[in-house]
């Protein structure tokens, strides 16, 4: 993905000097388990994954303009329940505790929409959160999404909870009569 900047934010690839950033909001224990994964354990835990962000084409650093402090990720990747269609991309998006509620990751999200409409001419992107992340569907909602369903006790997380999974999207058309 592009590199992307807002009003407040840049949007860009992630590089290695960004681990100690990626570290500290990473092992929050507020933070990994909304997005489904157990919160880093050690320095290397976290290094191993940024290897494969860089490596990778899906994944975003969300960088914090006014310090230039790397406050989270936000990435369009495969949508798993959408398997067989190449033109739908699944949102995904996880930020510092230290920034929430601040309209940071609607801010991000809004951009990479954008992005994956106008520039990589997807027909819809999709956005699932899990039944008690309710921060993730206030995003969702400012960002006009559609709410698909609910499926039910459809996700173990790494701590072995079970959580219902609410499914929205929206499409490439939605997006055009609310952007013009």
């Amino acid at each position: 993905m592009k590199a992307m900047e807002t009003g407040r934010l840049l949007l860009r690839p992630f590089r290695r000097n960004d681990l100690d950033d990626f570290y500290e909001y990473a092992r929050n224990p507020n933070v990994g388990p909304n997005a489904g994964w157990a919160p880093h354990q050690s320095r290397e835990e976290s290094e191993r994954i940024l290897k494969t962000f860089i490596e990778g084409d899906e994944v975003l650093a969300i960088v914090w303009k006014a310090n230039s402090k790397v406050i989270g990720s936000i990435g369009l990747h495969d949508d798993n329940i959408r398997r067989n269609t190449e033109d739908v991309k699944m949102l995904g998006y996880v930020l510092s505790e230290d920034y929430w509620g601040r309209g940071i990751t609607t801010e991000a999200a809004k951009a990479v929409i954008a992005y994956a409409f106008e520039e990589l001419g997807l027909a819809m992107v999709t956005v699932h959160h899990y039944d008690n992340n309710l921060r993730s569907g206030r995003v969702i909602d400012k960002c006009g999404f559609h709410y698909e369903g609910k499926l039910r006790r459809a996700v173990k997380l790494f701590n072995g909870n079970i959580h219902d999974l609410l499914c929205y999207s929206m499409t490439r058309e939605e997006w055009l009569m609310h952007n013009q």
